[in-house]
């Protein structure tokens, strides 16, 4: 149906728009009446010309007096600007803010978004991306609260910084909570892989997405007589609407052309239309560029060299004219509706191409040596500006190799700079562009080394390529930094399931190195992923190597410390005293603290090495220095923004510490929220074992096997199994749940196999591989003399461990295989064990068991107490059921 529109030109992508500028309106009204309304995501896209900005100029237009409005656009030759986009978006905002106040509204995410945002001097470490966009989330949240109503709007979204986008989709995720009117607008099939996923996502959140589509031949006719006249007759009409295909810019840039030629509207001069309509884009435009000259088309090659928001001087800079001399060519440009004049919120003017088909006209037109040229001239005036590495390297990455040691080091700058605000992605283009140029044979090693650490956190795959090169290149790395590049090598390859590669990357290093400090931290590293390698074929000969390696430390420095870590690890898994792994842990400790350079953050050791130490504690029923241990690691990662892999373990081993110590219910929480940081990383990942395991522990524990069930089966939690060590043991935490769900033959199987893999490596900790009880009660019936013999050497093993948990748990598994007195002794035992352990849910049934052995309602009256504050709801839903029965208790 045919709008009618009082001004033709200044709205024709507006015509046939009423169903989207309804939607926007209505948004608007909720977003502004209401301050405890939740946001909206409104998407449109389309092809180039079919009215997107326009629709977005609306929305500022319908919003103006009403809600505060930002604004930002992508651009097509500064997509590899990392955060760029939403630096545009929330400039009005950070302008307006001291330090002290951007810190206060902030808060903790101020040292972790203020440098992605400028605002704020990056560390002097690589940061997290994912904490840096979740930093970023938080901070534009609150923001939003404070400037309520606010309308975010977002224009070219294909050609925005990948960072931006991600950023954007994680906002998306929030916009329920928020008071914010967020609009997007995007062309399809012109982003890159990754930001095509990032505007899918985006897009999957709006509510609606709509696809814009060309003018109907009414609507271009009444655009058409809007303009003209209403004397333009109908073949006019038509062939205007058959000339541009209903797309508005071409509409109205054809509608321009037609009056400034006086051309009539009529069918005897529609023939000419086509001719006109060539000058609008493509090569047309590009014609009637240089016919204003041979200074105005220099002029706006250097504008779209510098992209979007403009600046005049720049641009005169990178013109090689003078200020002067840049304004009338501006002032040409104007007038032929190729550039334009915009005021941001900020009340900066600048420049802008009238329309992204213009621009990338324009770039495109300028001759490749020319272009390549001017990116050159381009990064020496932005840096002349007083610009850093970083914003100058977008136009270097344009320049041809050309040998220049100089241009090497700028981007290596560039590119710690990236990685200090968390885009690794913009520091490996640099990096990888350097190594092009060549560098100098000497730096040659330095820079992979620098690609393979730059990548360390987002693909072990790539880093291990790099690091490789970096290692195999003459003249290489030496020192520290060559035995930092094989450790790291060691990680990637592990996290990339490379145990064996990772060992022989270690070992032909440590040959080459003389005993000392270097040498004795590739031993520790060598010792660490074994540690944690679930198929050792020699593990017993290895425990007795690294015992007698580590008996004689005192944990003098770090390498020391580390050995003595892996040593109680191993002792712990083993099933040694437990006094000693204790010992063991606390002698790698200063003034009970980690040691500086074993942090949680500090790049040296990794997370492996931390996890292990509280893992030691932890199923040494020493619960309070485990949690302690790990809660400093959530505060250290939060602190310094990873909230990737890193702390959803650190999450996960926090959770599985409160099931040990019975608080059921948070373990829970915790655990979900573990599961749903995995989640962001990646999906079948390491982690997403170990949190899944922890949580169906956890789960079966509750009495609920069903959603135990549905974990499993999200994240395929079964055979096979990971080479590495996932704790608790995986063989037994899945066989105890297949016989909770009724499927006994199953569960006895994966039992069986977690007696294997035990034995094999001489792992006898019978509470961090609890086979042994489960598969005996589970045999009782069939095998009864095996069940015995299986409770017999768990009470064995766990004496040998030494811990009231380890005791208690084995003795209420003999009891439960036991009739009469015999059985009630040593439920007794059991429960006096296990009442001293720090593991309430385990005291609780234990209690419970002993109640009905013994028909005690006091028994089973404590048991449910107990059962209830564990959230134990299976548990105590059998003691209370018992109780309710009645039948023989006194």
């Amino acid at each position: 149906m045919t709008q009618s529109r009082p001004d033709g030109a200044a709205s024709a992508a507006l015509w046939e728009r009423d169903k989207e500028i309804a939607v926007v309106e209505r948004a608007l009204a909720e977003l502004c009446g209401d301050a405890a309304s939740s946001g909206s995501l409104v998407v449109f896209r389309g092809e180039a010309g079919i009215g997107k900005t326009a629709l977005l100029e609306e929305v500022r237009r319908i919003a103006a007096g009403r809600a505060m409005v930002w604004s930002a656009r992508g651009g097509e030759t500064v997509t590899s600007v990392p955060f760029n986009v939403v630096r545009q978006l929330l400039q009005p905002a950070l302008l307006a803010l001291s330090q002290e106040e951007a810190r206060e509204y902030f808060g903790d995410w101020y040292e972790i978004a203020g440098p992605a945002l400028g605002i704020a001097e990056p560390g002097g470490r690589q940061a997290d991306p994912q904490g840096v966009r979740d930093g970023l989330v938080a901070a534009v949240s609150r923001l939003a609260r404070l400037h309520w109503p606010l309308v975010l709007l977002v224009d070219d979204a294909q050609w925005a910084d990948e960072e931006t986008l991600h950023w954007l989709a994680a906002f998306a995720e929030r916009l329920d909570d928020l008071p914010v009117l967020v609009v997007v607008a995007h062309r399809d099939g012109e982003a890159t892989a990754a930001s095509t996923g990032h505007l899918e996502a985006v897009g999957a959140a709006a509510r609606p997405r709509t696809t814009l589509y060309a003018l109907t031949p009414d609507a271009t006719a009444g655009l058409t007589r809007a303009s003209l006249g209403e004397h333009a007759d109908a073949p006019f009409c038509r062939e205007v609407w058959a000339v541009t295909g209903g797309n508005p810019y071409e509409t109205v840039e054809l509608l321009a052309k037609v009056q400034d030629s006086e051309l009539e509207p009529s069918e005897g001069s529609a023939g000419e239309l086509r001719a006109l309509n060539k000058s609008a884009r493509g090569r047309g435009l590009i014609d009637r560029l240089e016919g204003l000259g041979t200074d105005a088309t220099r002029f706006a090659w250097a504008a779209a060299i510098l992209g979007t928001r403009i600046a005049h001087d720049l641009a005169a800079r990178l013109a090689g004219m003078t200020p002067g001399e840049a304004g009338r060519c501006a002032v040409r440009l104007r007038a032929a509706r190729i550039l334009t004049d915009v005021t941001y919120e900020d009340g900066t003017v600048r420049l802008e191409f009238v329309h992204p088909l213009i621009a990338s006209a324009v770039y495109r037109s300028i001759p490749a040596a020319t272009r390549t040229a001017m990116h050159g001239q381009a990064a020496w005036a932005v840096t002349a500006s007083g610009h850093g590495a970083a914003a100058a390297s977008r136009h270097l990455l344009q320049v041809h190799p050309d040998d220049d040691p100089e241009l090497v080091e700028q981007l290596r700058a560039a590119a710690g700079e990236h990685l200090a605000v968390g885009a690794p992605e913009a520091a490996r283009r640099c990096l990888e562009r350097a190594l092009r140029e060549p560098p100098l044979p000497d730096v040659r090693s330095e820079l992979l080394y620098e690609l393979g650490c730059a990548t360390l956190l987002t693909s072990p795959a790539v880093t291990i390529g790099y690091l490789r090169q970096a290692l195999d290149t003459t003249p290489g790395l030496g020192g520290d930094a060559r035995v930092d590049a094989v450790c790291r090598l060691s990680q990637a390859l592990v996290h990339n399931n490379q145990l064996e590669e990772a060992l022989r990357a270690i070992d032909a290093e440590a040959a080459r190195l003389d005993p000392g400090p270097a040498r004795l931290r590739l031993q520790a590293m060598r010792y660490m992923w074994e540690g944690i390698h679930a198929g050792e074929e020699d593990s017993p000969g290895r425990s007795r190597s690294l015992a007698a390696l580590a008996g004689s430390l005192t944990g003098r420095d770090n390498p020391e410390r580390v050995l003595l870590v892996l040593r109680a690890f191993d002792a712990m898994t083993r099933g040694e005293n437990a006094e000693v792994v204790v010992e063991l842990c606390d002698r790698s400790l200063v003034n009970e603290r980690l040691a500086p350079g074993l942090g949680w953050t500090d790049p040296e050791w990794g997370f492996e090495l931390l996890a292990m130490l509280g893992s030691a504690y932890l199923f040494s029923d020493r619960l309070d220095r485990a949690e302690s241990l790990f809660t400093e690691a959530v505060r250290a990662y939060e602190t310094a923004g990873w909230s990737g892999g890193h702390l959803a373990l650190a999450h996960a081993f926090v959770g599985y510490v409160h099931r040990r110590r019975g608080r059921l219910t948070d373990a829970e929480a915790v655990l979900r929220e573990s599961l749903r940081l995995a989640d962001r990383v990646g999906r079948g990942l390491p982690m997403h074992w170990d949190a899944a395991c922890m949580l169906i522990d956890t789960l079966v524990a509750r009495g609920r096997i069903g959603e135990a069930m549905e974990i499993a089966d999200r994240y395929s939690f079964g055979p096979p199994y990971p080479s590495t060590i996932v704790l608790p043991d995986a063989h037994s935490v899945r066989g105890r749940l297949l016989i909770a769900a009724g499927r006994t033959e199953e569960g006895v199987s994966e039992l069986e196999a977690a007696a294997k893999a035990a034995t094999a490596r001489g792992g006898h900790n019978t509470i961090m591989a609890p086979w042994a009880c489960d598969l005996a009660r589970a045999l009782a019936a069939e095998d009864p003399e095996r069940a015995r013999e299986l409770a017999a050497d768990a009470r064995l093993q766990a004496e040998r461990f030494g811990t009231d948990t380890a005791i208690g748990e084995a003795l209420r598994c003999e009891a439960a295989l036991e009739t009469g007195q015999r059985s009630l002794t040593l439920y007794a035992k059991s429960v006096t064990y296990l009442e001293a352990s720090p593991c309430a849910y385990e005291h609780a049934a234990a209690r419970v068991e002993y109640g009905i052995a013994a028909r005690s309602v006091a028994e089973l009256t404590r048991g449910l107490t107990l059962a209830k504050s564990c959230g134990a709801d299976g548990l105590a839903a059998r003691a209370r059921e018992v109780l309710d029965t009645g039948r023989g208790l006194r």
